[in-house]
């Protein structure tokens, strides 16, 4: 396999498992040990984590090495505010823009969730939650929108709440929200999609300060 190829599935693993919460706040992740559970050489997980940097969902440690990032209340704050921003201007966007495809993968993603919920499977609900609200992002069909949403450290706003198994009506709550914003899309009702997902943003931020 290529070293590229190596690099990308290092990183797609571990971003995953960042996500799922199988990786949690604060903790390391060495290089060698993870180079023998991914099968891969040193180089490409050195470069999967330099990656992760970037989306800013690991951090470098004082004397060195590299931890899954932390969230602090502040934290949480600015990238409420950021996910406002910038997925209310993606809902003005699909609301024009929205095609069959993203209509159906949406529906799957939602399906996914209640699946997942259903089981017991609270890392995969998760997955399932993130990947709504990127799909969301997709569905305005924006590259430089997609660009900055991808550039934030989004996705650690779901991960206290990943962490919780005691949160069921959190879980149902987010299983309706995304279901009438996904309504919301398809009949094209702006203001029914905008007051769903800031209200669904802002309980997110309050569940995830609670865990604090």
């Amino acid at each position: 396999m290529k070293e590229d190829s190596l690099a990308n599935k290092a990183y797609s693993e571990l971003r995953r498992k960042i996500l799922s919460n199988q990786l949690v706040s604060g903790m390391r992740l060495k290089e060698d040990i993870w180079a023998t559970r991914l099968d891969v050489n040193r180089m490409a997980i050195r470069e999967a984590l330099t990656r992760l940097l970037g989306e800013q969902l690991v951090v470098l440690g004082e004397k060195g090495g590299f931890f899954v990032k932390s969230l602090t209340a502040a934290d949480i704050q600015e990238i409420r505010e950021l996910r406002e921003v910038l997925e209310l201007g993606a809902l003005r966007l699909a609301i024009q823009k929205i095609d069959s495809q993203h209509i159906e993968e949406l529906e799957r993603i939602c399906d996914d969730f209640t699946s997942m919920i259903q089981r017991g499977y609270f890392g995969g609900a998760c997955e399932a939650d993130v990947k709504f609200h990127e799909t969301l992002i997709d569905s305005a069909n924006n590259e430089k929108l997609r660009t900055l949403y991808q550039a934030g450290n989004i996705p650690l706003f779901h991960q206290k709440l990943g962490q919780s198994q005691t949160h069921m009506d959190d879980y149902e709550l987010t299983d309706m929200e995304h279901r009438q914003i996904l309504k919301a899309l398809k009949e094209k009702d702006l203001k029914l999609a905008e007051e769903t997902l800031t209200k669904h943003l802002i309980r997110g931020q309050v569940a995830s300060l609670d865990l604090e």
